[in-house]
């Protein structure tokens, strides 16, 4: 079985990333802008990087109370090696934590063209159907996605998906009786879709980010370095 891909390619002693030599990418760009070019297949312009960037910040770690590092921290409590705890915090991600960034791409891409965005928020909540990217266990308001959408509007990263993700929102706290803040799953979630970002990806991104905060709880778990 023959296998082709256009991510890399290794031979005659050099590696190219989507046909960039790797030693130029090491001394020339920096590994959110290689991120990009590795996934999308071409290199950002600034406001590109900047937005990216600004994404994996915000996402890089939520404290204790989250799914993957409880799930990390006890793997590593257990003497688990440092791969093992991380990829017993990654599978700990699904639709209510990390995957939640994807269940919000996909609700937001396939009703982005839904006129009457009230009568939709309405009849989902009749239905009992839980809006993805919408609620939050502390917070009434988050202040991450404030700060994400003020740099998408900076970048022209403030496009028809985040418009909506708002919009939907102001009609979800109409008729909910508790805060229901847009929060970072979803912000994220509309600002990948306006940057181009396929929908498929988005758990992949709160992967990405999340992954240096636990490898630091499972450092500090291993060594009580708290």
């Amino acid at each position: 079985m023959q296998s082709k891909t256009a991510i890399s390619n290794i031979s005659d002693n050099k590696e190219t990333i989507r046909g960039y030599d790797l030693s130029e990418l090491i001394k020339n760009k920096s590994f959110v802008e290689t991120i990009f070019l590795v996934l999308k297949g071409n290199l950002p312009r600034e406001k590109e990087a900047r937005m990216l960037n600004a994404l994996f910040t915000a996402a890089i770690d939520h404290g204790l109370g989250t799914a993957s590092t409880t799930a990390s921290r006890t793997a590593a409590s257990a003497g688990n090696s440092m791969q093992a705890a991380l990829a017993e915090g990654i599978l700990a991600m699904d639709k209510l934590h990390g995957g939640a960034t994807e269940e919000a791409a996909n609700f937001f891409a396939e009703n982005i063209d839904e006129k009457n965005i009230a009568d939709l928020v309405k009849a989902l909540r009749e239905q009992k159907i839980r809006l993805p990217g919408y609620g939050h266990r502390v917070l009434t308001h988050d202040y991450r996605t404030d700060t994400l959408f003020s740099i998408a509007k900076e970048t022209g990263f403030y496009g028809k998906h985040s418009v909506f993700a708002e919009e939907v929102g102001v009609e979800l706290n109409k008729i909910s009786s508790k805060p229901l803040p847009l929060n970072i799953d979803g912000a994220m979630a509309a600002i990948l879709l306006d940057m181009g970002f396929p929908r498929q990806m988005a758990t992949g991104f709160f992967v990405i980010a999340r992954v240096p905060g636990l490898v630091a709880h499972i450092y500090e778990e291993m060594t009580g370095d708290d």
